[in-house]
C-alpha cells in the first residue's frame, strides 16, 4: 500500500491493520478538493520561494491535466493507497519526480484532510440549499394550485379551518429557517486550516492569506491546533441535515395520515407509490414512509459525530477519520430526501371535495363562536364556557353549530342575533383576523 510514512518503521503494517485503516474507498470522492488544495500549496509555496518557480509550475500543471483526467474517467480513482491524499502525491511523483516529493512541503495530512473535508461540506451545503430552495418552490406552486379549506388539528383532534395552502405554508417557514441554518453553517466554516501543519504550523515562511485567497475562504482560521482538531464544521452541517430531515418527517406523517382511507385528503401520484404483494387493492405511500424512516438515521449519525469528538484531547485523532463516513452517508440521504419530497409534492393530488366536506363537521367554528360572543360583550372565559354547553348540546342532537335552528342557538345567551350563521360560515372564518393572510403569496 502507498503510504506518506514509514521512514521510522522496520516493518510494513499487517494486511489486516492495512484495510483497516485505509480510507481510500471513502475519501477518494474528495479528489477534486484535494487537488484544488493543492494546487493552491504549491502555488504559494513557488511565490514564497520555498521550492523554484518552475517547480510550482510544474506542479500545478500536472495536478491540473490530474483533475482533467479523473473528471473525464472516475476510474482513474483505484489502486491500493491509503487515502486520497497518497493517491495525489503518488500521482504527482510519477509524472514530476523528485519535484513531486515536494509537494507537500510545509504540509500534513492534518491540516490537508480538514481543508478538504471544509471545501467539501462547504460546496455540498451550497448544493443542498439549491435543492431545499426548489423544494420550497414546488411547495408554493402547489399551495397557489389548490383552493380548498381544510380542517387544521391538534392532538389530531379537528381545531380550526385553514386553508390547504395554508399547511403547505407552515412546511415552507420550516424550510426556510432550514436554508438560514445552512447559511449559517457555511458562514462558521468558512475559515481556512491550511498551513496549520500537523498542529503547530510551519516553520516555513509560508502565506496563509493566499491559498486563502485562492481557496475562496473569507478568513485565515487563527488558532492551528483548533484548525487540525476542529469537526464542528461536521456537526453543524449534520444539524442542518437533521433538521430539515426532521422538518420532512413531520411532513410525511401528516400526509401519509391525510392520504388513508380514513380521511382520503390527499393521494400521493402512482411514480411515488408501492403496492402490496399479497393485497392488490394497496397504494402505500412509501416514499413518505422511507423520509420518516430516513431522518432517523440522519438524527442518529448526528449523535454518532457527537460521541466520536467529546472524548477526544487537543490535537489531531485518528477517530476524526469516521467524519466522511458518517458525514456522506447522512448528506446522500438527505440530499435524495429533498428530491423525493419535491418530486411527490409536484404530483400529490388534493381531494378537494372531500377536504370541503370536512370543514362543515368537528365544530371547527366553535372559537370564531366564542370570538363572536366576545364581540357582543360576553368575557372570552364566559363565552368559552357558552360555547362548550352549545357544542355539547349539538353533540347530542347529532348536529352541527352552523346546523342548529335560531333559537336553539339564541336559548344560550341573549346576545346572539340573525348575523350569528355569517360568523359561523367558513369563508367568513377564513377573512377574519390574522386568517386574512393565509394563503402563500
Amino acid at each position: 500500500m502507498s503510504t506518506l510514512w514509514g521512514g521510522r518503521f522496520q516493518e510494513a503494517a499487517s494486511s489486516l491493520m492495512q484495510s483497516f485503516n485505509e480510507s481510500f474507498s471513502l475519501d477518494k470522492r474528495l479528489w477534486q478538493e484535494d487537488i484544488t488544495a493543492s494546487i493552491a500549496h504549491v502555488t504559494m509555496l513557488g511565490d514564497c520561494q520555498i521550492i523554484t518557480s518552475e517547480e510550482s509550475q510544474l506542479l500545478q500543471s500536472e495536478l491540473k491535466k490530474l483533475y482533467q483526467a479523473i473528471e473525464a474517467d472516475p476510474a482513474l480513482l483505484t489502486g491500493d493507497y491509503e487515502d486520497i491524499h497518497s493517491f495525489v502525491e503518488a500521482k504527482m511523483i510519477e509524472a514530476c519526480g523528485d519535484t513531486g516529493k515536494k509537494m507537500h512541503t510545509a504540509r500534513s495530512r492534518n491540516d490537508q484532510v480538514t481543508v478538504d473535508m471544509k471545501l467539501y461540506v462547504k460546496k455540498s451545503l451550497a448544493d443542498l440549499k439549491v435543492l431545499a430552495s426548489q423544494m420550497i418552490q414546488a411547495f408554493q406552486e402547489k399551495g397557489q394550485s389548490v383552493d380548498a379549506l381544510m380542517p387544521a388539528y391538534t392532538h389530531l383532534q379537528r381545531a380550526q379551518i385553514v386553508s390547504f395552502s395554508y399547511v403547505l405554508d407552515a412546511y415552507v417557514a420550516m424550510f426556510e429557517r432550514d436554508i438560514k441554518k445552512i447559511d449559517q453553517a457555511i458562514d462558521l466554516l468558512d475559515e481556512n486550516p491550511l498551513g496549520a501543519g500537523a498542529l503547530a504550523g510551519t516553520t516555513y515562511q509560508i502565506d496563509r492569506q493566499q491559498t486563502t485567497d485562492l481557496l475562496g475562504f473569507r478568513a485565515v482560521q487563527r488558532n492551528t491546533l483548533d484548525s487540525v482538531s476542529n469537526r464542528d464544521f461536521i456537526i453543524d452541517a449534520l444539524h442542518c441535515f437533521s433538521s430539515l430531515m426532521m422538518h420532512m418527517s413531520r411532513f410525511a406523517e401528516d400526509f401519509i395520515i391525510y392520504s388513508s382511507q380514513e380521511f382520503r385528503f390527499i393521494e400521493l401520484s402512482d411514480h411515488f407509490s408501492t403496492g402490496s404483494s399479497m393485497m392488490p387493492q394497496k397504494k402505500n405511500p412509501d416514499a413518505l414512509e422511507l423520509i420518516r424512516g430516513k431522518s432517523a438515521k440522519v438524527i442518529s449519525l448526528l449523535n454518532a459525530m457527537y460521541g466520536t469528538m467529546k472524548g477526544l484531547p487537543l490535537s489531531y485523532n485518528k477517530d476524526m477519520q469516521e467524519d466522511k463516513a458518517i458525514y456522506f452517508e447522512a448528506l446522500d440521504t438527505t440530499m435524495a430526501c429533498v428530491k423525493i419530497l419535491t418530486g411527490v409534492t409536484q404530483e400529490l393530488t388534493v381531494n378537494e371535495k372531500r377536504l370541503s366536506e370536512t370543514i362543515h363537521e368537528g365544530y371547527l367554528n366553535a372559537t370564531e363562536l366564542a370570538d363572536y360572543l366576545v364581540r357582543k360583550g360576553i368575557p372570552f372565559r364566559e363565552a368559552h364556557g357558552i360555547v362548550g354547553q352549545m357544542v355539547l348540546y349539538a353533540i347530542e342532537k347529532d348536529s352541527q353549530l352552523h346546523d342548529l335552528a335560531f333559537d336553539e342557538l339564541a336559548q344560550f345567551s341573549a346576545v346572539i342575533e340573525a348575523d350569528i350563521y355569517h360568523e359561523l360560515n367558513p369563508e367568513t372564518i377564513l377573512q377574519q383576523g390574522i386568517k386574512k393572510n393565509m394563503l402563500i403569496k
